[in-house]
């Protein structure tokens, strides 16, 4: 959520910066609940004020002893008036406090200009991509081949857009997994946490799921309340700090955490319908970060960088991409996403965006540390796939794919797998 004082001081500049988000600022409508407030606001203190008087009077004329009884009545009078614009004070928050959770982020200075993906700034690349000496095959022929991957029974238990895994393959998948948290917990400081994998709606509202994107996830009712499973690790892992006012001396926190992460893909039928790219199950390991306002676009380059170690310490080609202001999610400053080689599309895919929220989480989390003055201020909040499990299997099944069908497995992930090589069918 953007600061309200950033509207009440520039309106017009600020409407600016989000129209190159592609969101139109209702300006009026902010200007129509700001004359509101201000008229409500100054009628309940003016009646305070008087009230106030009031009560002084009452004081005086029971010390001279003479009767109260019409001053208490016209005081009892001003109380039910002013509980009645208290009311109405706060209806008009309520309203205001809507009007911004609408409102996307602000974009970073550092964040070029543009609409599309198309218009994103590529800002380094690492590795180059193989040659192979024979037909590339595409993850979905490989998993197959090896009798390991199998879609027809996934969608025989629960539906499109499931994968079923098993032997060398499911256990490759948590091999991963296990790798990228052990290289993020021991060597790049973050502490392991297990979460959640429903939470409630006050959660999906503070990490800015909420109310805006309710029909790309999967609800589950329990109750008159709303659970929600959760898109990403994020949203439990951030709000570990909603509502708390942290030490300043006890940031920067990082966390890792591996889950499952579901998603209902509405709106992206007919897009990488082949295969594990768009699931709506998938698992990743996420990275969040909590820091001091001062350091969150460092962070942000480390962050980014930590995810990177992964692709090179497993020897896939990437790149990183700055998104533009148009390709930016709703509650980012800044992002970077992540793209590994995968060689049967012939392209770079996104493997992991990362991303800086400056304050836009914390105010709707109410989630701030005391600055060097002592006061409360929101923290920054940043988070990223460091990676995603499936997309990085996929890339490791077409970048080590053999001439024979196997897939050799990389050298980092070999002390997962009990020392194995490769993966072959029936192996």
């Amino acid at each position: 959520m953007i600061d309200i004082q950033l509207l009440r001081a520039d309106l017009n500049g600020i409407a600016e910066r989000l129209a190159g988000r592609g969101f139109s600022l209702d300006a009026q409508a902010f200007l129509a609940l700001e004359a509101k407030r201000k008229a409500v606001q100054a009628e309940t203190e003016e009646l305070q004020a008087r009230r106030n008087a009031q009560a002084k009077k009452i004081g005086q004329a029971k010390g001279r002893g003479e009767d109260v009884s019409g001053l208490m009545a016209e005081a009892s009078g001003m109380g039910d008036h002013v509980g009645a614009l208290q009311a109405q004070l706060e209806e008009i928050q309520r309203a205001q406090h809507d009007f911004l959770s609408a409102i996307p982020n602000l974009p970073h200075e550092s964040v070029p200009r543009g609409t599309t993906a198309e218009e994103n700034v590529q800002v380094r690349v690492w590795g180059a991509p193989r040659e192979f000496g024979f037909p590339v095959k595409d993850h979905v022929d490989l998993g197959e081949g090896l009798g390991q991957l199998d879609f027809s029974a996934a969608t025989r238990i629960a539906g499109s857009r499931f994968t079923l895994m098993k032997g060398d393959l499911a256990r490759l998948h948590r091999a991963v997994a296990q790798f990228m948290l052990d290289v993020h917990g021991r060597e790049h400081g973050y502490t392991e946490i297990y979460a959640p994998y429903l939470v409630n709606a006050q959660s999906m509202f503070g990490t800015g799921q909420l109310p805006k994107f309710e029909q790309d996830l999967f609800m589950v009712p329990r109750g008159d309340e709303k659970w929600y499973l959760i898109p990403t690790a994020e949203v439990p892992v951030t709000n570990m700090v909603a509502g708390e006012i942290l030490q300043q001396g006890s940031l920067p926190l990082r966390f890792v955490c591996h889950t499952p992460c579901f998603r209902s893909e509405a709106g992206s039928y007919g897009r990488d319908t082949r295969g594990m790219i768009r699931q709506h199950q998938f698992d990743k390991v996420e990275l969040v970060q909590v820091v001091e306002p001062a350091l969150s676009h460092a962070a942000l380059e480390e962050l980014t960088g930590h995810a990177e170690t992964i692709l090179k310490r497993l020897e896939l080609p990437y790149r990183v991409m700055l998104l533009c202001v148009g390709d930016m999610g709703f509650a980012s400053a800044k992002t970077y996403d992540i793209e590994v080689w995968l060689p049967a599309q012939n392209a770079y895919r996104e493997i992991s965006s990362c991303s800086n929220f400056e304050a836009f989480q914390a105010r709707r989390m109410q989630a701030r540390f005391r600055n060097d003055k002592g006061r409360p201020e929101p923290v920054h909040t940043l988070n990223g796939s460091g990676l995603a499990v499936g997309r990085t299997l996929v890339a490791i099944l077409e970048n080590y794919q053999n001439a024979d069908g196997s897939v050799s497995v990389p050298v980092a992930l070999r002390p997962y797998m009990g020392g194995q090589e490769r993966l072959t069918r029936g192996g």
